[in-house]
């Protein structure tokens, strides 16, 4: 019995865990439903307190160098002290809030590749290694940054690939620690245009858009620079505008031709 217990407090024959979701897909602002599962192990063991988070994978810049960090930036809080007899079962039930700022990681019914948010369950026991677990969840576009989307395509731009960053983006009303940066192939009528790459900053009244274009070196007597353009999106307000004509305004005057002195 002794061994056992020491086995189970290093992981081995402890109690597991195992996150059900009734849903797989969320809106920011919305919830994540779903129950979990806990498997007692082969010992008496005491859970000290059960949570469930959102966590993101993260680019962080250190110097030169670049790397990825698991960042949770929400928790919320199932149960506290619980005995935990060998083999004994226990499902309980939740309601994770999904804050408003939460990055989309997909988009016309398709995983955007380079997105990595996920739904992790600790289980915290007294002595033990905590076994932990990390269900992946989908989060929607709301309505406005569908309608910033559906413009983009339509012009003629075309998805190449998305992360999130550390660190901040002036003048918004972002909260969390990082920002999430889709990129976009330009398109050929664009001449100036390299890349383009977007954000979204949201909360429960509206959306920062933040724009910021790769312009092409080579043209005559000009070099590649980045040009930042943002604005803000009303939720009830998203329908009513022309965003296609809106972008493809500014867009054309700044990169949609040649610049000759």
């Amino acid at each position: 019995m002794v061994l056992k217990r020491l086995l189970a407090g290093i992981g081995f024959g402890g109690a597991s865990v195992e996150t059900v979701l009734h849903v797989a897909e969320v809106p920011p602002g919305g919830a994540v439903r779903g129950v979990v599962r806990i498997q007692g192990g082969d010992v008496d063991q005491q859970i000290e307190m059960l949570t469930v988070g959102l966590q993101a994978r993260v680019e962080v810049e250190s110097g030169d160098s670049e790397h990825a960090q698991d960042v949770e930036f929400h928790r919320s809080t199932l149960g506290g002290r619980l005995h935990l007899p060998p083999a004994e079962r226990i499902e309980v039930p939740f309601e994770l809030a999904v804050p408003w700022e939460t990055p989309i990681t997909g988009c016309y019914g398709h995983p955007l590749p380079g997105m990595n948010i996920g739904i992790n369950t600790r289980l915290h026991i007294a002595g033990a290694v905590d076994p932990g677990d990390l269900d992946p969840v989908g989060v929607l576009p709301l309505p406005a940054h569908q309608a910033v989307l559906d413009a983009l395509f339509r012009l003629g731009f075309r998805f190449k690939h998305a992360d999130m960053e550390r660190g901040r983006l002036s003048r918004t009303r972002q909260r969390l620690p990082f920002y999430q940066e889709i990129e976009f192939h330009a398109p050929s009528r664009y001449q100036g245009l390299g890349e383009l790459e977007l954000s979204f900053v949201t909360d429960e009244r509206g959306v920062d858009v933040v724009l910021e274009m790769d312009k092409k070196p080579g043209l005559l007597f000009s070099e590649g620079s980045d040009t930042f353009h943002s604005f803000s999106v009303d939720h009830r307000a998203a329908a009513g505008t022309d965003w296609a004509d809106y972008l493809h305004r500014w867009i054309d005057a700044t990169a949609g031709r040649r610049r000759w002195l």
